[in-house]
């Protein structure tokens, strides 16, 4: 039986014309996404006396965006979401010009 399933829509096939994709070569490049909640800046010595339930002070006030990283990149904004019982970040603003230099 002949196998049914289609790559006309999938990243680094070929077209309806034979030709690939220009950007087929990028599709499988890992990219790693980092959502960041807020930073701290402290001293050593404050660090080394951090324990558990010790409670580390963010420069993000509550409902505010947090950053979307890509490969250390500032790509996105958006507010944390929980989706089946796991963090998510709903994107609520795409910053387009730092996407095209990836």
């Amino acid at each position: 039986m002949a196998d049914e399933t289609s790559t006309e829509d999938t990243p680094g096939t070929a077209t309806a014309g034979g030709r690939a994709d220009k950007n087929s070569a990028v599709y499988n490049v890992p990219i790693e996404i980092t959502a960041v909640l807020g930073t701290a800046v402290m001293p050593i010595s404050q660090i080394l006396k951090l324990g558990r339930g010790a409670v580390v002070e963010l420069d993000r006030a509550v409902g505010e965006a947090i950053d979307v990283m890509a490969n250390k990149e500032l790509i996105a904004q958006g507010e944390v979401v929980v989706v089946d019982d796991r963090l998510a970040v709903n994107m609520t603003d795409v910053i387009r010009a730092k996407l095209e230099k990836l």
